[in-house]
């Protein structure tokens, strides 16, 4: 069925969240997984940087972006799934989709946020890619249980 499953990831515990719905898929189908994640141009920089400030930091972006994705592909090939990863520059959703659909990608698969529907109004990534993609896109869709604030807090505005 799906044989080449593409994994956003922008290093977030809530993106994560996919990893075990992919490895149960993967492992079904006996599919190839990559990990992508999107490394954002950096254009607002306060003062005036020279060039090599942009430069040094986009290799410390690069960087942080292999070893994050490195060491979340081991975790999933020490549990028996084929694996690698790919570090893209520019816009998030915007990248994904343009690597999914370049690369003949299969399904893409992501968590979302639970925020309801104000989320999808506003638009997240997920929305964009969901919207965009040429291929199939799975959400898992996460849940985040927020206790309701004390009334002393909501008073008080702690």
């Amino acid at each position: 069925m799906f044989k080449k499953i593409l994994v956003p990831l922008d290093g977030s515990e809530l993106a994560a969240k996919i990893l075990p719905k992919v490895e149960e898929l993967a492992k079904l189908c006996d599919a190839q997984v990559t990990l992508v994640s999107v490394i954002a141009e950096a254009t607002d920089v306060p003062g005036d940087p020279s060039p090599e400030i942009f430069l040094k930091a986009a290799a410390h972006e690069k960087q942080a972006c292999q070893t994050y994705l490195g060491n979340t592909a081991k975790d999933l090939q020490n549990k028996g799934l084929k694996v690698d990863v790919a570090c893209l520059e520019g816009v998030a959703a915007r990248e994904i989709v343009k690597f999914a659909q370049d690369q003949n990608f299969d399904l893409i698969a992501m968590a979302t946020h639970g925020r309801g529907e104000v989320a999808w109004v506003i638009g997240s990534t997920a929305e964009k890619i969901l919207s965009h993609a040429t291929v199939p896109v799975l959400l898992f869709r996460v849940l985040e249980y927020k206790p309701p604030a004390l009334k002393e807090e909501f008073f008080l505005g702690a």
